[in-house]
């Protein structure tokens, strides 16, 4: 009985610790990568701007519904990984620029994606800047301390790379994430 009576208090205790933290910790957060690919930006925004084509190259989506306008703006539901999840476009410069956000409110988090597409020579860097907002203070703790604010952007620029028959190393460096054999202070590298 006694042994129990610890291990309850030390859950608890752990509990506590967990929403204390995710409370001090704040409801925003900006997250950024990037990663040259040797393609055009046609080609690259003609893949990021259609999310009928999401299924088909993005790991984390299993099905994609193209919902009507709201107020002019684009709206589609996610369904995959991270359950349906609503979203509009709020900006849309074909070849250059595409920002998203997500449009539900009941959900624990939110935020919006700002997607840059960067000639550079015969290549194109692609950046992505997340300004997510995490509500509920043990989601934010996960996602600060287990999950990390960078984990989708990079699973993203790897999906997206993979689509492209960009094979390789990835090297996430300095906040972002470039394919190997371009300029970039590496930390670790992962392969495709």
């Amino acid at each position: 009985m006694k042994i129990a009576l610890i291990v309850l208090g030390a859950f608890a205790a752990l509990v506590i610790v967990v929403v204390a933290a995710g409370m001090a910790l704040p409801v925003e957060h900006r997250a950024v990568r990037e990663a040259r690919y040797e393609r055009p930006s046609a080609e690259i925004f003609a893949l990021i701007a259609d999310p009928k084509k999401f299924p088909s190259w993005r790991s984390s989506v299993e099905s994609v519904e193209i919902l009507p306008d709201s107020n002019g703006r684009r709206r589609y539901r996610e369904v995959g990984s991270d359950g349906a999840i609503l979203y509009e476009v709020e900006e849309s410069v074909p070849n250059e620029r595409l920002v998203t956000r997500i449009a539900d409110r009941s959900l624990p988090f939110g935020g919006r994606w700002t997607f840059e597409l960067i000639p550079s020579g015969g290549s194109t860097i692609v950046r992505i800047t997340e300004d997510g907002e995490v509500y509920n203070p043990v989601f934010r703790f996960l996602s600060r301390f287990v999950i990390g604010h960078t984990r989708g952007l990079d699973t993203y620029l790897r999906d997206l790379a993979r689509q492209l028959g960009e094979t390789g190393e990835l090297v996430i460096a300095s906040g972002w994430l470039a394919i190997a054999g371009f300029p970039a202070e590496g930390v670790r590298s992962v392969r495709l």
